[in-house]
């Protein structure tokens, strides 16, 4: 019974002796809230959830925002913003430029959030380039910052811009800024409507309906001059 006690307190870091004590008597176990208290593991202080859980419960009421930088073939850098959608790994927003500001930023998630649509949450990081707190807080959106130096606290756009780099990037030689825009959109068209993500239980972003052979023949196009292709079914 003290081994129960305990496996259940720490297991359940939320739990204090009433609540633990209740489990117990529903699993027909008779043992005083007393005791129950005096053998609990306490914690050092006071519990919190986990980043992953903060992440995980919150998912739809979060959005990310990251900026990462591509190279031209004039070896000009140009800078693109991302926001990201936490819980349909959906690219809300994108804008490519040579010269980001706070301001500029602000703008970006103005346009991105129009008649009352911002999330609850923004994650991002300590970037002297994301101090936009007046606009962002007349919209009501609550800053969540990450720790200095941990990408791993922003999974979710960091590993889509792994993957933009990966499947696009790393495959283009890049122009211009115009050329940036143009090969960003065409790739997010086919990340959103045809690439399947392990997050999504491999669905699309936008929601992608399973074709049965019973439709057609499967129709094959090329996306990003053939770096990718798109597969359905077409009937005869």
């Amino acid at each position: 019974m003290r081994e129960l006690i305990r496996q259940m307190s720490t297991a359940n870091p939320l739990w204090g002796a009433l609540r633990i004590h209740g489990e117990l008597l529903k699993l027909g176990i008779g043992v005083s809230q007393a005791t129950v208290s005096k053998y609990m593991v306490k914690p050092e202080h006071r519990p919190s959830q986990s980043w992953q859980t903060f992440l995980t419960n919150h998912a739809s009421d979060i959005v990310s925002i990251d900026f990462f930088t591509v190279p031209t073939v004039t070896f000009r850098v140009l800078y693109v913003f991302l926001v990201l959608d936490n819980a349909r790994r959906k690219i809300i927003h994108f804008n490519v430029t040579t010269n980001p500001t706070a301001a500029w930023t602000g703008q970006q998630i103005a346009e991105a959030f129009p008649w009352e649509t911002a999330p609850r949450y923004l994650i991002r990081d300590n970037d002297g380039i994301f101090d936009f707190t007046h606009r962002v807080s007349a919209m009501v959106i609550k800053q969540v910052r990450t720790a200095k130096r941990s990408p791993w606290q922003n999974p979710y756009v960091e590993r889509v811009i792994g993957s933009i780099r990966r499947e696009c990037l790393d495959h283009v030689i890049i122009f211009d800024e115009r050329h940036l825009k143009r090969a960003l959109k065409e790739y997010l068209g086919y990340y959103h409507r045809s690439r399947t993500h392990l997050g999504l239980e491999k669905d699309c972003p936008v929601v992608r309906s399973v074709e049965l052979p019973s439709l057609g023949p499967i129709h094959t196009e090329p996306v990003l001059g053939g770096l990718h292709h798109l597969y359905t079914r077409m009937a005869a």
